[in-house]
């Protein structure tokens, strides 16, 4: 059994390395599930399809790894809020708390993996916000981080910076 994980997994997948033929394409669609498969074919951006099915397999991948099923095995459902959980039953009592989960933006798809602990993961590309300024943005903003937050965010020097502590903040 390949099951006894030490410690965490952290993968990260530049996505605009992938550049699949149509072949490639739908060899990888069809590795997932049919119902993701339908939600992957629904994205207006092909950019965005790509980061979702690159996620989709790499959960897949860590999943099979780390629990011994078989690839092909793997049943793989949501949440109500969306976080991908693992639908297969699982015997072995090591692996019960095993948490997972991805996120993609920009070009990047990264996945978080741990035993016996709760793990999320969010990837954002710092960018200067469109149609305003930072402060505008900070403004935009205001309820989503308490004063003390607000405080730390803008104790940066640039601009820039503040917006990096923002979204160091935001995820």
């Amino acid at each position: 059994m390949r099951s006894a994980m030490i410690g965490g997994i952290r993968w990260a997948y530049k996505s605009e390395a992938w550049k699949p033929t149509k072949q490639e394409w739908l060899k990888a669609l069809s590795c997932v599930q049919p119902e993701e498969k339908e939600r992957i074919q629904k994205f207006v951006f092909k950019k965005d399809a790509k980061s979702s099915l690159i996620g989709r397999l790499l959960l897949r991948k860590v999943i099979s790894d780390v629990m011994a099923i078989p690839y092909s095995d793997v049943k793989l459902g949501r949440t109500e809020k969306g976080k991908p959980v693992l639908e297969n039953q699982v015997t072995d009592p090591r692996l019960k708390s095993f948490s997972f989960n991805i996120s993609h933006q920009g070009d990047f798809t990264v996945l978080a993996a741990e035993q016996c602990r709760q793990v999320g993961i969010d990837v954002m590309k710092t960018v200067y916000p469109s149609g305003t300024d930072v402060p505008g943005f900070f403004q935009l903003m205001r309820k989503q981080f308490t004063p003390a937050e607000w405080l730390t965010v803008k104790s940066e020097k640039t601009e820039w910076e503040q917006l990096e502590m923002f979204y160091r903040h935001w995820v």
